[in-house]
């Protein structure tokens, strides 16, 4: 079950975009979530960010993450209101706390706290997203032409926790055909038989880091300039997707400069949609974040539009 929060190759569509073009797919989506503060907005970067982890495969591992994020939202919602005395809509007057004051809860300060928590819930998907979407190995490779050894670093740390899971999971399970029996005895007697699993692992990981080394040695790292056996090919359908999100951003820059997707909280909820310009700012946004999905579309149902793509 941990293997699967990490990225796998499935063949997918978005999974075979070039880094930098699903590098910055993903980080528009991430600045735009930290930019609007309508709820619509973050509603439908919501949606877009779903259908995409679903383009993807991994609903299972999303469902996972919302069960997560739901204990972290429960408590912003529940106690921004009674911290925060901001706003003018007063709906209830509590008694008088010493040293805090007088407790009031205010219309506000909740509904600032559940577009907080729509906003964590689109942080927490964007994350959720990048990990089964992007292999860290080729955002890595792109930072290695300029820092190649801080790369290198870098890319064994990402490795090294999911190598280690699944290398601790081979091993338990010949310690179990061996006849141990990790779910029986004391907690003395399981721990120990544990420790034991801790030991190997530890055995096979610096085995693991001397290979590792001499195959370094063998190729010849750090001898002269870095050279790669696979480029990434930058296609069509990455131009597309690049556009594509660098026009979302920019829209988005211009409607917050114009005040069509800006939401007043304080000291009055302002209107969630101001006019038409909000409405048509949406969709346009909206329609730039799903061409990836729509070329993902076209790429699964239409074999001659893969081929040009």
């Amino acid at each position: 079950m941990i293997e699967d929060f990490f990225y796998k190759e499935k063949g997918l569509f978005l999974q075979t975009l070039h880094p930098v073009s699903a590098l910055v797919y993903v980080g528009v989506i991430f600045i735009l979530a930290l930019m609007f503060t309508n709820p619509l907005y973050l509603i439908g970067l919501l949606i877009c960010i779903g259908l995409a982890i679903l383009a993807v495969g991994g609903f299972s591992i999303w469902e996972f993450y919302l069960r997560g994020i739901i204990y972290m939202m429960i408590p912003i919602i529940v106690l921004n209101p009674l911290i925060s005395r901001m706003g003018d809509t007063i709906l209830w007057m509590g008694p008088t706390i010493p040293v805090y004051g007088r407790l009031i809860i205010t219309l506000e300060s909740i509904f600032f706290s559940l577009v907080m928590s729509i906003r964590l819930l689109d942080v927490v998907s964007i994350f959720c997203l990048y990990n089964i979407m992007i292999h860290p190995d080729k955002i890595l490779n792109i930072f290695s032409r300029v820092t190649f050894k801080s790369a290198l670093i870098l890319s064994i740390a990402t490795r090294m926790f999911p190598a280690m899971i699944k290398q601790l999971a081979n091993i338990k399970e010949v310690q179990v055909v061996r006849g141990v029996d990790f779910e029986t005895g004391t907690l003395k007697e399981r721990l120990k038989k544990y420790t034991g699993l801790i030991n190997i692992l530890v055995l096979s990981s610096l085995e693991d880091s001397m290979e590792m080394a001499e195959a370094m040695q063998a190729r010849a790292y750090g001898s002269g300039k870095r050279t790669c056996y696979y480029k990434d090919l930058f296609r069509p359908r990455d131009t597309l997707c690049l556009a594509s999100s660098l026009m979302a951003l920019l829209f988005s820059i211009y409607g917050q400069i114009k005040g069509f997707i800006v939401f007043e909280f304080y000291p009055r909820t302002g209107q969630i949609i101001k006019g038409p310009d909000t409405v048509w700012m949406l969709a346009i946004i909206l329609v730039l974040l799903l061409v990836p999905l729509i070329l993902n579309w076209g790429w699964l149902h239409c074999p001659h539009f893969s081929s040009k793509i």
